[in-house]
């Protein structure tokens, strides 16, 4: 029984599998005859590709490139940087409107309590005053973000996704 298995080489450069020395020969033992030295088997050249080991994979096919889409898609990164923009002026200005306020009742209090004890109409405090509005104009910055949100922002997203329905369809029917 020969151990002298083909040799595969490790990279496809190699033109030929190295010598490898042959196993020594037990001329002393009956059931060990000697071996002539082993050289690769000719099915070992004929395909450079086999696996050594019957685990190994099989080489990975060629990958085909996919092709190219037919036309464009209607849809622009242009869009959706409007949609965000607008998007973004929204926020801001209901955001700076609720704070902006809160924050100008602060420093009031703060660095002119003056005019916060100061009267303004039968005896009731100026900062009292100033409290109170806080509610309506907590509700104008409600009443800002959804008028923006009308006027800005929901027919901008209304064109895009009908834009991406157009394009949904166009797809389906290829």
């Amino acid at each position: 029984m020969s151990y002298n298995l083909p040799y595969d080489p490790p990279h496809p450069s190699y033109s030929s599998p190295p010598s490898r020395p042959s196993p020594p020969s037990y001329s002393s033992h009956p059931s060990h005859p000697p071996q002539p030295p082993s050289s690769p088997s000719p099915a070992h050249h004929a395909y450079p590709g086999h696996p050594t080991y019957p685990w190994q994979p099989p080489p990975p096919a060629p990958s085909v490139p996919n092709p190219a889409p037919v036309r464009e898609p209607l849809g622009h990164h242009s869009d959706l940087r409007l949609l965000r923009r607008a998007y973004r002026w929204q926020r801001r200005t209901a955001t700076l409107t609720a704070l902006g306020y809160f924050t100008l009742f602060l420093i009031l209090s703060a660095f002119a309590p003056h005019v916060m004890t100061g009267t303004v109409a039968d005896g009731i405090p100026a900062g009292l005053l100033l409290a109170l509005i806080q509610l309506p104009v907590t509700w104008l910055a409600i009443a800002l973000y959804e008028h923006t949100a009308r006027r800005h922002v929901d027919p901008l997203a209304d064109r895009i996704r009908k834009e991406a329905e157009l394009d949904a369809r166009r797809g389906a029917a290829r």
